[in-house]
């Protein structure tokens, strides 16, 4: 299919080659996930025989209209790229959502009876960068633009000699700067970040009277926890040790529950020394005066 239309082209456009050719260039720049609209002019669709939509490079997407035979065919597009509209009435290509893969040059080519039109166009997909400002235990401020294509600029408010950017470059064709900003010897009562992009500016600003109170909490309360798990472990340590030691040691001897109550004999005493005949005797030999309580 793909040799069939481009035999069909060359035969299209060959002879109206002859007659005169109009090429024209545009950039068109598109941050990623959002649509991308290359707008092909449909300004000769009375005259329209052929329209190409192609990437320039080898196996790249191809999508092609006849108007003769109401007819479009398309090879090796994906599902986000398409006419944005019907062919017949509107030749821009549409991509949809568009991503960093996207990015290269296309060219729209419209064979009619009147010429033979090229339109180029630059496909530039760019990333906003994620943007944090973060400070650490050494009283310096970080500002960081990450995975931004084109690469962000960071700028400090105030000025400082004391800063100081690395850089990152990803794979994907995205970079990540970082900013480092020293405050230790600083007088001023806040720090701004300022990130900049294409079309977009972002700021984040910083209390540093609030963050030095803050990492005077953060190491106090650290010291604090520190020594209140150090007396805790050692408490469990010496509760264990005692308990151990008490295991250890020889059991006490055992005591008698009964206690011995010096009385003077009675009769009922000497009565029970007797062999007993229980059968009268326990109530013979009763009296109040027998009965002793032993405290």
């Amino acid at each position: 299919m793909a040799l069939n239309w481009s035999v069909l082209a060359v035969i299209l456009f060959l002879p109206i080659s002859l007659v005169e050719v109009y090429a024209t260039y545009n950039r068109v720049s598109v941050e990623a996930g959002h649509e991308a609209v290359l707008s092909c002019p449909n300004i000769y669709s009375a005259s329209l025989l052929m329209v190409i939509w192609k990437r320039n490079c080898s196996s790249c997407c191809l999508l092609s209209y006849r108007r003769d035979l109401n007819k479009t065919s398309r090879l090796n597009c994906s599902e986000r790229i398409t006419w944005k509209y019907s062919p017949a009435s509107d030749l821009e290509l549409r991509i949809y959502p568009v991503n960093l893969g996207d990015e290269g040059n296309y060219t729209c080519e419209i064979a009619s009876s009147e010429g033979n039109f090229h339109f180029f166009f630059s496909l530039t997909v760019t990333v906003p960068p994620m943007v944090t400002l973060t400070h650490d235990k050494s009283r310096v401020a970080v500002c960081q633009a990450s995975a931004g294509k084109p690469p962000a600029d960071i700028s400090w408010i105030p000025a400082s000699n004391h800063s100081s950017e690395e850089e990152f470059h990803h794979p994907n064709g995205t970079v990540t700067r970082v900013s480092y900003f020293g405050w230790a010897h600083s007088s001023f009562p806040s720090v701004t970040c300022l990130v900049t992009y294409p079309n977009k500016n972002q700021t984040l600003v910083m209390d540093l009277r609030y963050t030095y109170h803050r990492l005077l909490y953060i190491l106090v309360g650290a010291a604090t926890g520190v020594s209140a798990v150090t007396g805790v472990a050692l408490c469990l340590i010496f509760r264990c040790r005692a308990c151990w030691l008490r295991k250890q040691a020889p059991g006490p001897a055992e005591h008698s529950t009964t206690k011995t109550c010096n009385f003077p004999p009675s009769r009922a005493r000497r009565e029970a020394a007797k062999p007993p005949d229980f059968s009268e005797r326990i109530y013979q030999n009763y009296s109040p005066r027998s009965v002793y309580v032993c405290l």
